[in-house]
């Protein structure tokens, strides 16, 4: 089974970077994997400690590249565009395809194609806010309204 790179955010600011072996959105933790070498070190993840897993593209990142947190007019899309406000403040526009408010979470696709973030499981407690985008081009300025 392939190891998927992840970095979990927790809700009191903490960051834990690793690897994970299948998740699943439905169990009460998951273990975050420190290295991808055979009986490397783990940690448990309670699904109640996070706001968020990131699904990354590399461990890294990239400091220089300033990621759009917006959609911009001409985007493509697959899904419904969707604004997130997490209770630190965070704020995230991407795409979902079956949100259900009754369920642990959804899966957010960022806005920024270029982001370093592949995809990004949203835990539902951590959500201040959420509200799908009207369809077309978009502005931050229709979020005032």
């Amino acid at each position: 089974m392939p190891q998927i790179r992840v970095v979990a955010h927790y809700t009191d600011g903490k960051l834990i970077k690793g690897y994970i072996q299948g998740f699943n959105e439905n169990a009460p933790f998951f273990y975050v994997l420190h290295d991808t070498a055979p009986g490397s070190k783990s940690t448990l993840v309670k699904m109640s400690e996070i706001k968020a897993l990131f699904f990354v593209k590399t461990m890294e990142g990239n400091r220089d590249y300033h990621e759009r947190k917006e959609f911009n007019e001409g985007d493509r899309t697959q899904g419904r565009k969707a604004y997130v406000v997490f209770k630190d403040g965070e704020k995230l526009q991407g795409t979902v395809a079956g949100y259900d408010r009754n369920r642990p979470g959804f899966y957010l696709i960022p806005a920024d194609p270029d982001s370093n973030n592949i995809r990004i499981f949203v835990v539902m407690s951590s959500v201040k806010e959420f509200q799908f985008l009207p369809a077309g081009p978009f502005t931050a300025a229709a979020l005032k309204k």
